[in-house]
């Protein structure tokens, strides 16, 4: 039904990317070393950015009508008087935001509370509160919910995010989540960061259409990628490196990847239908998690080549 359309207005349609939304990495500093972490790459250079450049940059997203920042990246509280003044900004200009945190702040009643409030007076719109059986080798559980009911208390949204591999070894963190009748969603664990060198058990699912919002990640550094899950992990073709602040505008970028006919593709068909494309067979596809099958698509070379050769194609490859 897409393949009518240019690849911009296919990507732009209610319920692909009606409001544009960015994750931002203030920094990726973190005040915990969880043994599955995604950001903590091994030669990832600890930075922060400027506070009066993270302004810039936010200002610059209203400017390109975004609508939704994430802060995340690291653990965005260490820089909690900063966090405020960014939420606070975000709020005056109409922009929605999220912080991603391992709630490690949260360890008595009083501060937690007193936190959540001073969130909720700078316009902050929702926290994520993650959650593993790794983030709570460092963080006890009990904060986790103690910074969900402080939420409930000053009337800030909120959910657990559940970082998971779907083994019976976080039972009993999901038991607990489900005691404390907590809103939870499970995440799937990337195996990329730490985790790269976890273990994969054996996977087999139905064919999904493994769709991607491809939201753009801001890193500290200012570099700009089209996706926040793993779009930093491309290394050998940098498929979703969309450029830099220091030489690029957040506009012109988003717009890059708004119009990028294979990452509408992403968007819109899903990468199990650009594997079938690409000839992987069916049985094989079942068998890869999502961000396993984008980077064995999008992180070589000559298959990479291949596919932006051969997009016009591609778009029409539908039911």
């Amino acid at each position: 039904m897409w393949s009518w359309l240019t690849s911009r207005d296919a990507c732009r349609q209610p319920g692909r990317m009606s409001m544009r939304k960015i994750a931002f990495g203030y920094s990726n500093r973190c005040n915990i070393s969880c043994g599955h972490c995604v950001a903590a790459d091994p030669g990832l250079q600890r930075e922060k950015m400027d506070l009066d450049v993270a302004r810039s940059i936010i200002r610059q997203a209203k400017s390109a009508e975004v609508g939704g920042i994430s802060f995340t990246a690291g653990e965005p509280f260490i820089y909690f008087d900063d966090m405020l003044a960014l939420i606070g900004l975000c709020s005056a200009l109409g922009i929605y935001s999220r912080v991603v945190t391992n709630c490690s702040w949260a360890d008595n009643d009083d501060k937690t509370l007193e936190y959540v409030e001073l969130l909720r007076r700078c316009g902050l719109g929702q926290l994520r509160l993650s959650c593993s059986r790794w983030h709570q080798q460092q963080v006890d559980i009990e904060n986790v919910a103690r910074a969900a009911g402080a939420c409930r208390r000053a009337g800030v949204a909120c959910y657990v995010s559940f970082v998971t591999d779907f083994t019976r070894a976080d039972d009993h963190i999901e038991e607990y989540l489900m005691a404390k009748k907590l809103v939870y969603f499970p995440e799937p664990l990337i195996y990329s960061g730490r985790a790269a060198a976890f273990e994969k058990r054996a996977l087999f699912t139905d064919y999904q259409h493994n769709r991607c919002s491809m939201n753009a990640y801001v890193a500290p550094d200012l570099a700009v990628y089209a996706c926040c899950d793993g779009g930093t992990d491309f290394k050998a073709t940098n498929v979703f490196r969309l450029g830099s602040l220091h030489t690029d505008g957040l506009g012109e970028m988003l717009e890059k990847s708004e119009s990028n006919p294979l990452f509408c593709c992403i968007r819109t068909q899903g990468i199990s239908v650009i594997a079938s494309y690409a000839g992987f067979r069916a049985r094989e596809i079942v068998g890869y998690r999502k961000c396993d099958l984008c980077r064995e698509l999008f992180d070589d070379r000559l298959r990479l080549r291949l596919l932006y050769s051969k997009v016009r194609e591609l778009q029409n490859w539908t039911r």
